[in-house]
């Protein structure tokens, strides 16, 4: 399925006054940022996502949100710390503010994933 360019401007605009959203394309959808923090992600199939941890999932849960799941390629299932985006996220850009904030809120606690040393060219 093609990259759901709709749903990345619709979280954009309703976001844009907190700061400029970004995207970057992973496995058939997208991963967003707010000002280069992940809050959010768009898999193959269109479904918006936002982050989640410890401290926020109380919230995900009395709400109903699932938690992410997908197979791996060895059949096994695995989850990753995102909760679907309840329903009125899709035409209330108020309440994709505020879910999304959570979100956002998530990303900042996440630890920051340091990038490997490059090895240095040998003379």
């Amino acid at each position: 399925m093609a990259l759901d360019r709709g749903l990345i401007d619709w979280v954009a605009e309703a976001l844009a006054a907190d700061g400029s959203v970004t995207h970057r394309r992973m496995m058939g959808g997208a991963t967003l940022y707010l000002d280069g923090v992940v809050f959010a992600i768009i898999d193959g199939d269109g479904s918006l996502w936002f982050k989640s941890d410890a401290e926020s999932d109380v919230t995900w849960e009395a709400a109903g949100c699932a938690r992410f799941t997908h197979e791996r390629g060895d059949g096994t299932v695995t989850s990753m710390n995102y909760r679907r985006a309840p329903e009125e996220c899709h035409d209330d850009p108020e309440a994709l503010r505020q879910w999304a904030m959570l979100g956002v809120a998530a990303g900042r606690r996440a630890p920051v994933k340091k990038k490997p040393a490059s090895r240095k060219k040998r003379a």
